[in-house]
């Protein structure tokens, strides 16, 4: 994902798609490859898209309907909505420096459109700009009013931008600048209110009255940018014939009609007459007024009165139409010409440390397993929680799981959950599939005194078959632990399938979803006091896996002491296992000992680590043993409402990983989309081995 920033509303009515489409335009004139994406559909007809094809060019998919994501968020399902988030923003993004995305605009009766704009920032890994309109209050109360808005999305690293809309004035703009900057917010664009980026043209006047055209001339060229009432006598009406302005007048005063049309002929471009009451001039005196007409006044007739019509033109929709290039051109040149200069370098300017969120995350991981397709054998076969994730697998092409039992039993499981198993489900007989593994496992583990009767014997085991289908290539990988140990899932794997060339052991990962990244932690599952050696193992392994799912690796060696700040045997192990790491993989981003707070938090890091690469920005976290890793991924997983995906296990040729007994559905499937990643890096391995 490019560089991407969020506009969203600090209020209603301030101009939200302007403000996009200004962004756009600064940017694009910048030379930066610049997309578009409005997530969600507004209420009613939905303008953005058609603004921006039609100003910018550009070719955003289409929004998600308002109806579904507000389905989704009432199911409490925010999960499932970023991720489609994270999809269409992906492929608006593609091939772009930096994409714009419009958040939900706050409307009467919605009052979730603040909470998804704060959902989306965090899963786009998103840059926030909210957007306010000047109005009848001081700068002050405008930019505390922004201000409030900005905490609400506790939007904090390189600050929150800011446009303001509609200020009376160039002089303003300095007030308004300085009352930004007092409550640390930053001034992006200070537009001023121009007539002309409110002028309708008559044609969307006559649209939105119903009027009927007595002549429409140039109806969808003039513009409105006044409106006045004539209804006294020809000498106290002529202050009302003003270049620009729309002359509403009974219909049965032709004396004025006259006089517009003369005021025209001598040179006062008019806007348009609109005649009111449902009555028209007599025909004779429109005859008079032939020269003003073929030279393109508009004149339109309403049935309702003159202050009904003047009170209805006051009240129309102020936003722009889908088809006014000329108004949109001049809204997108407004905001742009105001743009702040340095702002826009820096964001044109790549230097930012991005983040991977967890819809961002999880949608890549979603993406690469579909175009991975492989098959993930599942020995629990019948364990409920397996059979619905392995629906939801089949269902989203995530892979092509084959559940391994009694085939009557995980029917009848199947039957009492209500899941309908799709056909790209599997269901192997493992008691009648077991014999034929026999022979094969003799012939792998005849050097440890494996005979037919013992095969056999550990054939009964659906985890032991599941591992000889992967042995003889009939499957990718594995996922099991929903009802058995850590150490009955991975013992058959450990025998059979062997670690990848290199590793000396296998070791785990978690991968952390917190609200704004994910995070990597290891070994909080397998070793329970690894050597220094075996750390930095650990730390390789880790950040290959980090890499491989998109996280950025910045590898954080963890202890109880920073740097030299502290002593003692096991900080030294740590001390040593960083060495080792960085003598093997010099590529790599790695430092310690490190506490965890020196690791995570910039000013922390500032004060502890300040010459540190890592330290402040770490992404990878390798534990210095089995308990502290554990405690901690179970104590952030709990207490901070984390999702955690894993344990990913790390080092065996083929993947196998581990369960929670725990788990829920929604960990089972995640874990089967990891394996098929991992199946197809195996897979890329033993291509690159044999060429």
């Amino acid at each position: 994902m490019p560089r991407t920033l969020l506009v969203a509303a600090a209020g209603r009515q301030v101009g939200l798609t302007t403000a996009c489409l200004g962004l756009v335009r600064a940017l694009d004139r910048q030379g930066v490859r610049v997309a578009f994406a409005k997530p969600v559909t507004a209420r009613g007809e939905d303008r953005s898209i058609p603004l921006v094809r039609l100003g910018a060019h550009l070719s955003p998919p289409a929004p998600i309907d308002r109806g579904e994501a507000e389905a989704l968020l009432a199911a409490g399902d925010d999960q499932t909505l970023l991720e489609r988030v994270v999809a269409l923003c992906g492929a608006a993004a593609e091939g772009a420096d930096v994409l714009v995305v419009e958040g939900l605009a706050p409307e009467g009766g919605i009052v979730w459109s603040s909470r998804l704009n704060a959902l989306m920032l965090r899963a786009l890994d998103a840059e926030l700009v909210l957007v306010g309109a000047a109005g009848a209050g001081k700068p002050a109360e405008l930019a505390d009013a922004v201000a409030i808005a900005a905490h609400g999305y506790a939007a904090g690293e390189g600050g929150v931008g800011c446009v303001v809309n509609r200020i009376a004035g160039d002089a303003g703009a300095d007030e308004y600048r300085a009352a930004l900057e007092r409550v640390k917010l930053r001034p992006v664009a200070l537009v001023p209110s121009l007539p002309e980026l409110a002028a309708p043209r008559v044609g969307d006047l006559a649209r939105t009255l119903g009027a009927r055209v007595l002549n429409a001339g140039e109806l969808e060229q003039r513009r409105i940018r006044t409106v006045r009432v004539a209804a006294m006598t020809v000498p106290n009406a002529l202050q009302a014939f003003q270049p620009g302005a729309l002359v509403i007048t009974p219909g049965d005063r032709n004396d004025v009609v006259l006089a517009a049309a003369l005021a025209v002929q001598t040179g006062v471009p008019l806007a348009g007459l609109l005649l009111t009451g449902g009555l028209e001039p007599d025909a004779k005196v429109l005859a008079l007024c032939g020269d003003a007409l073929r030279g393109g006044l508009p004149l339109l007739t309403v049935e309702i009165d003159s202050f009904d019509a003047a009170r209805a033109v006051a009240e129309m929709n102020p936003e722009i139409p889908v088809d006014d290039a000329e108004r949109v051109e001049r809204a997108m040149t407004a905001v742009a010409d105001r743009v702040d200069a340095g702002w826009l370098s820096g964001v044109a300017r790549p230097g930012r440390v991005a983040r991977l969120s967890p819809p961002a995350f999880r949608h890549r991981l979603v993406e690469a397993a579909r175009a991975a397709n492989k098959r993930i054998v599942l020995p629990e076969g019948a364990e409920p929680r397996t059979i619905a994730a392995a629906a939801i697998v089949a269902q989203r092409g995530i892979a092509r799981p084959v559940l391994l039992g009694n085939p009557d039993a995980i029917r009848e499981a199947a039957r009492k959950l209500g899941v309908i198993l799709p056909a790209r489900v599997e269901i192997l007989d493992a008691a009648a599939i077991a014999p034929r593994y026999v022979d094969a496992l003799v012939e792998r583990r005849k050097a440890k005194g494996m005979t037919p009767e013992l095969a056999r014997s550990e054939l009964a085991d659906e985890i032991m078959i599941g591992t000889m289908m992967m042995a003889l290539d009939e499957a990718d990988g594995l996922v099991s632990g929903a009802v058995h140990t850590t150490a009955h899932t991975i013992r058959p794997a450990l025998q059979i399938i062997k670690t990848v060339p290199g590793c000396n052991l296998v070791s785990s990962v978690f991968f952390m979803c917190l609200p704004d990244q994910v995070l990597v932690f290891g070994d909080c599952a397998v070793n329970p006091n690894p050597t220094a050696e075996q750390l930095a193992d650990i730390a390789i392994q880790s950040a290959d896996s980090a890499s491989a799912f998109g996280i950025p690796p910045r590898v954080a060696m963890l202890s109880y002491s920073t740097g030299t700040s502290g002593a003692g045997q096991d900080v030294e192990k740590v001390k040593k296992a960083t060495e080792l790491a960085r003598q093997l993989r010099p590529d790599l981003a790695i430092d310690g000992p490190l506490q965890y707070d020196a690791a995570v938090m910039p000013d922390v890091a500032r004060a502890k680590a300040p010459k540190s690469a890592v330290a402040g920005q770490a992404t990878v976290f390798i534990f210095p043993d089995l308990n502290t890793g554990n405690v901690t991924y179970k104590a952030v997983q709990r207490s901070a409402g984390v999702v955690s995906m894993g344990p990913l296990l790390q080092g065996l040729a083929k993947p196998v990983n581990d369960l929670s007994r725990g788990c829920l559905v929604e960990d089972i499937v995640f874990t089967i989309t990891l394996t098929a990643i991992q199946a197809e890096q195996a897979a890329a391995r033993k291509r690159a081995t044999t060429k």
